[in-house]
């Protein structure tokens, strides 16, 4: 573990350090792939992942009141088409009308794609973070154990949703008490409110996400750095990425599937802030918080460089062995391919064939004299 100096200050100076790193672990940790990764499993989970938001949500306000809120707040981040598309996908994974032996297939179905992408993100951050769950005979439970948090996030995630809704009635009412008594003020003053409890619930939901689905022990409090950030980040990317969507025009440039584009892109630039907000958590837990360790149920996967030129893949897998067997990590050096042959004993240093060119010239010489 790394010795942290506690007299160490978060200061403007400290962010441009934890953003140099963050970037650089961005590049190293491969995010454009993962977030590619994301997308895909997304465009399959989308539609149950809100089935199972819409089902747990209204239970309390309504299914209708629910969907409507939903689908009013895709409409402000994908557009009206992406938005539609995504109605559509919900109204087809729909249970309703099917029957009893169909409905419990359809259930287990709907469970294991609306937990999908959680699991994804789940496994996506673990790289970020260096860790990987223990292989072995839990396994199975291991999954078992990670679709329940990718189910309790899903809980969250509709919680948020109630919470949001009721914060948002509140604001409505009180927004209608002001602007009858200050017009110009009130107009701003909701902006700014809704705008705060907009960042909170993102926050929220971040912190939830990198708290819960990793394989690791981090502290709420090195949660709470990387969560602000990455919703700061996120909701300045909502506008660049409507923004870039609207003005680019891609949807119309690839037809009746232009709606479906509009939504992976929409996804993949999110994952992207995603996962740079959890390389931030990352940077900013080893340099200022306690850092981060593997639970129970993983390991830490640590990089191991091979010293002694290029190692075929047959010597580095005996190598791998021998280190599972001994216990160790430490490799043996490699054998470099297409070594060149050994020199003559005695000939090894460059002193010892300076000496004996020296002295083949010596002779020669001496040879030359006495034929003359």
């Amino acid at each position: 573990m790394v010795q942290k100096d506690k007299s160490k200050r978060f200061n403007l100076t400290g962010l441009w350090h934890i953003l140099k790193k963050s970037f650089a672990g961005f590049g190293e940790d491969k995010v454009p792939k993962l977030s590619a990764s994301l997308a895909y499993y997304t465009i399959f989970s989308l539609g149950p992942l809100i089935l199972v938001i819409i089902s747990l949500a209204g239970v309390f306000l309504g299914r209708e009141a629910i969907e409507g809120s939903i689908f009013n707040q895709l409409r402000g981040f994908v557009g009206a088409d992406a938005a539609a598309q995504i109605q559509q996908i919900v109204k087809s994974a729909s249970l309703s009308g099917k029957s009893t032996t169909a409905a419990t297939i359809g259930v287990i179905t709907l469970l294991v794609g609306a937990t999908s992408v959680f699991a994804e993100i789940q496994d996506s951050i673990n790289t970020i973070w260096g860790l990987k769950a223990k292989p072995g005979k839990q396994g199975v439970l291991i999954m078992l154990k990670n679709r329940l948090l990718s189910f309790g996030v899903i809980g969250s995630l509709g919680f948020l949703l109630l919470v949001s809704l009721a914060v948002t009635a509140i604001i409505e009412g009180l927004n209608e008490r002001l602007l009858a008594r200050f017009p110009d003020v009130s107009i701003i003053l909701m902006y700014v409110i809704n705008l705060v409890i907009t960042l909170g619930v993102i926050t929220l939901l971040f912190a939830v996400i990198f708290k819960v689905l990793p394989d690791a022990a981090i502290r709420w409090r090195d949660v709470w750095a990387g969560s602000i950030a990455t919703a700061i980040l996120f909701m300045i990317g909502k506008f660049a990425i409507g923004l870039y969507i609207g003005k680019s025009e891609v949807g119309s440039t690839y037809g009746t599937a232009g709606s479906l584009v509009v939504l992976i892109l929409w996804v993949y630039y999110s994952a992207i802030i995603l996962y740079f907000g959890a390389e931030f958590t990352k940077a900013y837990a080893l340099e200022y918080g306690s850092d981060i360790r593997p639970n129970k149920y993983a390991v830490v996967v640590q990089a191991v460089t091979v010293e002694g030129g290029q190692q075929s893949l047959r010597s580095h897998a005996r190598s791998m062995e021998n280190a599972k067997t001994s216990g160790s990590l430490t490799l043996p050096k490699a054998e470099p391919l297409n070594q060149p042959a050994p020199e003559p004993e005695g000939m090894g240093s460059a002193e010892t064939l300076r000496s004996l060119a020296v002295l083949a010239v010596s002779r020669l010489v001496g040879w030359t004299k006495e034929r003359h």
